[in-house]
């Protein structure tokens, strides 16, 4: 039986989104990216500012561990819905063409949404606060109570 793929701790050493990934690796969540999700991530980590702050080695193998926990999103949608930001589109698209149910993310962006086509904004924390609910409704379910 194959092991699952540890979340790379480097580039998230610890707090909720370290907690929130581990989660995705113990199946409790479906982390879902696309192509442009991953170019505009080596596109953020690229630049100077935030670089400078990151490991070359941790910057590579950070997609290579998120891409064997994640489902790659075909994204076929070219909409177009936040003027001010076009990465957060980018976002919409993926997370449209891969039918999530939820964003989780800090841009504010996305957040004023609050909702777009049936998918939710929601913060790194307001998702564990679902996972949590989800999962003490399972475990009453299993207990019987």
């Amino acid at each position: 039986m194959a092991e699952e793929p540890e979340p790379h701790p480097a580039l998230i050493k610890s707090g909720k989104v370290r907690e929130l990934l581990f989660k995705t690796a113990e199946k409790k969540a479906q982390l879902a990216q696309s192509r442009g999700i991953l170019e505009e991530f080596l596109e953020v980590v690229d630049d100077p500012r935030i670089g400078k702050y990151i490991i070359e080695d941790d910057v590579i193998a950070f997609p290579r561990t998120t891409g064997t926990l994640a489902t790659i999103a075909r994204t076929r949608s070219r909409f177009k819905v936040v003027e001010e930001d076009p990465s957060a589109d980018i976002v919409l698209r993926a997370a449209h063409d891969g039918r999530a149910e939820y964003i989780v993310s800090g841009d504010r962006h996305l957040l004023t949404l609050r909702e777009f086509r049936k998918i939710k904004m929601v913060t790194v924390s307001q998702m564990l606060d679902i996972l949590e609910r989800a999962e003490g409704e399972h475990r009453r379910q299993i207990d019987g109570t």
